[in-house]
């Protein structure tokens, strides 16, 4: 049985195709392990939405969480508590997903399920997840290619239908997370395929090395750099105009496109932060891109205008800004996964969610907006001493 927060056509902004999990995690020193946390790309990739969403468009965000019959009260609450759209789908007869988590040197993770999964298909989104603005994958190559074309599909058939809503001529944007078993050299050929249907491909910097053959990825290599001109040499996105984000965790994000290079540095720094702040990085990578996917259509809104207001004096940035256009919404988007990402690491699960008696809510006790505006006024300086170390073009 499922029941399903409503939602008109043009309230979709973003959609995740990640699956509901809880997880258990190891980590492989004196911490002790825990079990039953909330987690899953899904979960995840919906947190760094909703970050970015904000209360005001908090129902833009819509996922698929699957309920078996031993699904804990208490996560109901928390992902209720975020006043998302959510379909639950219930299933008494089968287990809730679970999976193993179990964390080495270098935040290197090792995963498994402990009981079988219930991936997602496009044929199970409603007509109005449909219709979203963007949408978040995490899959292999070739079910990148069979997600996008079968949504695509949906989407023509409903527009023939006269089910379409005004927004829906406009190309949707498809970012990916390539899933970390596959990213090996025997799935370059179908990577590159897919790379041409999304408009943002994004491995983290282990899996981007793996994928050829070696065991990580660094922009000071050789190999590092040659990796980035094979990938946009063969093409991102149905135009070529398309992005490779690579998460590199403490080391913040490089984004390369045919215009322009971007790095940002993470939020949590030796010296500028409290070093105890990283706690545990599950989940950081899917929040950064399900904030950037949501970050890609929230041009306007509060948390926009603070990134423009801090940095308009900065010539750097507004050079930058220059050259990305007309995808410059890829800046903005990149400084929101950012500070998404930063509240996933704080703790095990996800950021607690409050609200004060007037109305303002928090994660983790500090306002998104508050702290897109204090990284911002950092990266102004930083832009302001050395724009190349950030932006360059290509």
């Amino acid at each position: 049985m499922a029941t399903y927060t409503g939602l008109s056509h043009r309230d979709v902004e973003f959609c995740t195709l990640g699956m509901f999990i809880l997880d258990d995690i190891e980590f492989g020193d004196t911490r002790p392990s825990v079990k039953d946390i909330l987690g899953g790309a899904a979960s995840y990739a919906v947190i760094g939405a909703r970050l970015v969403a904000g209360m005001e468009h908090s129902r833009s965000v819509s996922w698929i969480v699957d309920v078996g019959s031993d699904f804990p009260s208490n996560v109901l609450g928390v992902i209720n508590s975020w006043d998302t759209a959510c379909m639950m789908r219930e299933d008494d007869e089968r287990l809730t997903t679970r999976a193993w988590n179990g964390y080495g040197a270098n935040e290197k993770r090792e995963f498994k399920y402990l009981t079988p999964k219930l991936r997602l298909e496009p044929s199970m989104l409603s007509e109005a997840q449909v219709f979203s603005k963007t949408f978040h994958l995490i899959c292999s190559a070739s079910r990148c290619v069979s997600i996008v074309q079968d949504i695509l599909r949906r989407r023509d058939e409903l527009q023939r239908e006269g089910k379409a809503p005004d927004h829906s001529m406009k190309k949707p944007i498809f970012v990916w997370e390539p899933v970390p078993d596959l990213c090996t050299p025997e799935e370059q050929e179908k990577f590159f395929l897919a790379n041409k249907v999304v408009d943002v491909v994004s491995p983290n910097e282990l899996e981007l090395g793996m994928m050829f053959g070696h065991p990580g990825w660094s922009e000071d290599s050789d190999f590092g750099r040659d990796i980035v001109r094979r990938i946009l040499d063969s093409g991102i996105g149905p135009n070529g105009q398309g992005h490779l984000v690579i998460r590199a965790g403490k080391d913040g994000s490089y984004s390369y496109s045919k215009a322009q290079r971007i790095w940002l540095p993470a939020y949590h720094q030796p010296g500028i932060t409290e070093s105890s702040a990283v706690v545990d990085p599950t989940g950081a990578g899917n929040s950064f891109l399900g904030a950037l996917t949501q970050g890609m259509v929230s041009a306007g809104r509060t948390p926009a205008k603070v990134i423009g207001s801090v940095l308009a004096g900065s010539t750097g940035w507004q050079e930058a800004m220059k050259v990305a256009s007309p995808h410059n919404s890829i800046l903005v988007a990149l400084v929101f996964a950012t500070v998404a990402a930063s509240f996933v690491v704080e703790q095990i699960g996800v950021p607690r969610l409050t609200t004060s008696t007037d109305g303002r809510e928090s994660w983790n006790g500090t306002e998104f907006t508050e702290r897109v505006r204090l990284y911002t006024q950092r990266l102004y300086r930083t832009v302001e001493e050395s724009p190349p170390k950030h932006f360059r073009v290509n």
